[in-house]
């Protein structure tokens, strides 16, 4: 009898049991089924309304300003720093001397150059003493040729005048005839000669000329060298970056300093990669940089995507924000397209773009019903619609998850 008691309790409880699930699914339905519909006081809700119509699309994108135009400064000789004058973060001119470098074998070298070529210029000048003295022997020769030029023909004249007289021997003519043609000769040659010896010392000076060139260009680097020791800025901007410390020496090139423009900026934005092929070169650009607006276009898009990120550059077209400067961290809106004929609704808390979520959407009876609704892109605060609205349908905005296993509610005041 104590066991038959035992059995019977344990199918009493089961019984409850069953009763307990059947009577929890009857209200699950019931609530879903609408035969139980919640009111809520519309007074405390908020509405959107879905709009049709012409929708710009932009990508969203972040990044920071970067100075349009910057300089590597390089060491211009091997030498030591000698003085550090700026630091990164000021403001410097093109003329602004950032550095001294220090190196004395450099000024021994450029002084050692200036005498060399002082010499070259003095030889030149000497050289150019002994040409002249050249010439004018060689001028001297030329008169007495045509000096004995004048002899002979005088003589042949004679030779000839006493000839037709009867008085000379013909071959005193024509020793006097021989003559006159030697010596004619002679000068043709010594004229050629004349003419050989300038055109050689043309080429002779020119071949001074050539070394003292070269001897003006070695100083001209030499002393480029030692004024670039004062290591200048060489554009208006900022220092950005100093890679030696005092005291330290330094190699032929290597770097030393960076300086950027802090005036002319672009900017570099960071773009998600689904949206990157949708943008074009010359793109309009808005950019945020928190004390205001700075339009601009993209003018380079790079093909290697980072962390799912393409990085794109924007050149900027509009005056600057007070607070621009290179490192500046910005956001932007990069236009990508004109949806001529979009759904859309106002964004607010909740509502994600490229999802599929369930919404309350008002109708004319007083009541709201939840729709599964699909959302595309969102574009400056304004969420696209891809399916389950239609123009001027409301949308409740307010907070309703407490309600969210009714399939409608009643909204009442």
């Amino acid at each position: 009898m104590k066991i038959e008691l035992t059995k019977n309790r344990y199918k009493r409880q089961k019984w409850l049991i069953a009763a307990a699930l059947a009577t929890g699914v009857a209200c699950a339905a019931y609530g879903l089924t609408g035969t139980g519909i919640p009111d809520i006081d519309i007074d405390n809700l908020t509405f959107a309304t879905v709009q049709q119509g012409e929708l710009n699309l932009y990508a969203e994108a972040y990044g920071e300003f970067y100075s349009a135009k910057e300089r590597l400064l390089t060491a211009p000789a091997q030498g030591k720093v000698a003085e550090v004058l700026i630091r990164p973060g000021a403001k410097v001119t093109q003329d602004t001397v950032i550095l001294r470098l220090s190196n004395p074998k450099l000024e021994q070298e450029l002084n050692q150059a200036k005498g060399l070529l002082a010499q070259q210029q003095a030889q030149k000048a000497a050289f150019e003493f002994e040409q002249q003295n050249q010439r004018l022997n060689y001028r001297g020769s030329i008169a007495d040729i045509e000096a004995a030029i004048e002899e002979a023909e005088l003589e042949l004249s004679v030779n000839q005048d006493l000839m037709s007289r009867g008085v000379a021997a013909k071959i005193e003519l024509q020793r006097a005839k021989l003559a006159v043609k030697q010596q004619k000769k002679r000068l043709v040659f010594e004229q050629e000669k004349y003419q050989q010896l300038q055109e050689m010392q043309l080429f002779q000076l020119k071949q001074r000329d050539i070394e003292i060139q070269q001897q003006q260009a070695n100083i001209q680097v030499l002393t480029a060298q030692y004024e670039n020791m004062q290591v200048r800025a060489g554009i208006s901007g900022s220092v950005q970056a100093l890679e030696v410390e005092l005291g330290q020496s330094v190699q032929l090139g290597q770097s030393l300093a960076k300086v950027g423009s802090d005036q002319e900026l672009i900017a570099r934005l960071r773009i998600p990669q689904r949206l990157a092929d949708q943008i074009d070169l010359n793109a309009p650009v808005s950019i945020d940089t928190q004390k205001g607006q700075v339009s601009g276009h993209i003018t380079r898009i790079e093909t290697l995507v980072s962390n799912g990120v393409v990085l794109a550059e924007a050149v900027l077209d509009s005056a600057l924000t007070s607070n621009a400067r290179p490192a500046l961290p910005v956001t932007a809106s990069i236009f990508m397209k004109t949806a001529p004929d979009a759904l859309y609704i106002k964004q607010f808390s909740g509502m994600r773009p490229h999802s599929t979520q369930q919404v309350f959407v008002r109708d004319e009876s007083g009541l709201a019903r939840q729709k599964e609704v699909t959302f595309g892109e969102l574009s400056q605060g304004k969420l696209m619609v891809k399916s389950g609205l239609e123009q001027k349908d409301e949308i409740i905005t307010s907070n309703l998850e407490a309600f969210a296993q009714y399939a409608e509610i009643s909204l009442v005041r």
